[in-house]
């Protein structure tokens, strides 16, 4: 049966938060919040498949290992969703992504766009992500020291408040 209108806006909607939740626990390194938005035997395909992992568990191994340390700083944004319904209980989607990372133990700032594809199930009524995966349109790297850049509020080491001092 097809998913009624209102029923197809509101499962909509509940798409929308996982992603902006994905995001959200990627940048403020929530790995255990993060692991409740994926189904058990999720996949994953990072950098058009270069780094691609099955189940949900070694998704967040991969994420942590590579994003934990307090000098690695994300920012990633998502926007112009395309989802597409399936059925009633599955959806895709594609999302436009941009990303800013700092990383100060190795001097770095990255930043990129693509675009992510995912696949939605929904599972005792609850929106998870089955699969998620993107692949870049660009990236760039610079060093951190050398282009006049400074991390001056972090997260992790300043609680978040800005080091710079206003009269």
């Amino acid at each position: 049966m097809p998913i009624d209108s209102l029923n197809q806006l509101l499962a909509l909607e509940k798409i929308h938060q996982l992603k902006y939740a994905y995001v959200r626990c990627l940048d403020q390194k929530r790995w255990a919040d993060m692991a409740e938005l994926f189904t058990e035997d999720a996949t994953a395909a990072y950098s058009a498949g270069k780094y691609s992992y099955t189940g949900r568990d070694a998704i967040i191994e991969f994420l942590s290992t590579n994003m934990s340390r307090d000098g690695f700083h994300s920012s990633h944004r998502m926007h112009h969703p395309e989802v597409e319904f399936v059925s009633e209980t599955e959806a895709t989607g594609v999302w436009a992504m941009e990303d800013h990372n700092v990383d100060t133990d190795f001097d770095f700032v990255l930043m990129g766009a693509g675009f992510y594809e995912d696949r939605y199930v929904q599972v005792a009524g609850k929106w998870l992500i089955a699969h998620t995966g993107y692949r870049r349109t660009f990236e760039t790297i610079g060093p951190l020291s050398k282009g006049g850049i400074a991390v001056t509020a972090s997260w992790w080491s300043t609680d978040g408040q800005s080091t710079l001092e206003v009269q």
